[in-house]
Formats: C-alpha cells, sequence, structure tokens
C-alpha cells in the first residue's frame, strides 16, 4: 500500500491501494476499506483514486460522498498476516 500524502496533515485516511475497479484505503487506527465500481459505483471510485493520487481531500470526500458504502471491510491483522 502507498502511503497517503494528505497535504492537511489531519487525515483519517493513512494509506491506499489502487486496483483496476477497485480502491482500498486504510484509516487511522481502523481496518482496510474496499470500495468497487458495484459499491459505491465508478464515479465515486474513479474520484478517490485522483485524490488519493493527489495526496488532498481524500478523507474529505469519503466522508461527504461514500462514507459506510464500501464493498468490504477487511481485517488489518489479517492483511498483514498475508502480506
Amino acid at each position: 500500500m502507498k502511503k497517503y500524502k494528505g497535504k492537511s496533515g489531519n487525515n483519517g485516511v493513512t494509506a491506499y491501494e489502487i486496483l483496476e475497479k477497485e480502491i482500498i484505503l486504510e484509516f487511522k487506527y481502523q481496518d482496510l476499506y474496499l470500495y468497487d465500481y458495484t459499491k459505491p459505483g465508478k464515479k465515486h471510485v474513479e474520484q478517490m483514486k485522483i485524490l488519493a493520487e493527489d495526496g488532498k481531500g481524500l478523507t474529505k470526500y469519503v466522508n461527504q460522498n461514500v462514507r459506510d458504502n464500501y464493498k468490504e471491510k477487511i481485517n488489518r491483522n489479517l492483511a498483514l498476516i498475508a502480506s
């Protein structure tokens, strides 16, 4: 996963992984969340990819537009074991 370089310095998102039709976000002190084209949809996933790479606005976008509308919650501890 890539470290999210949020320019505000007060970010909920700490890391991300961009896949073809998905994005995985890691939040501070939380598990990982998978967002894909089915949930919350292509428009949102593509916008989150842009914001992640740009390093600004991703946490705000998630909070205002997709929040809990994720495809899957991935246990952080299991993800660490698998890597």
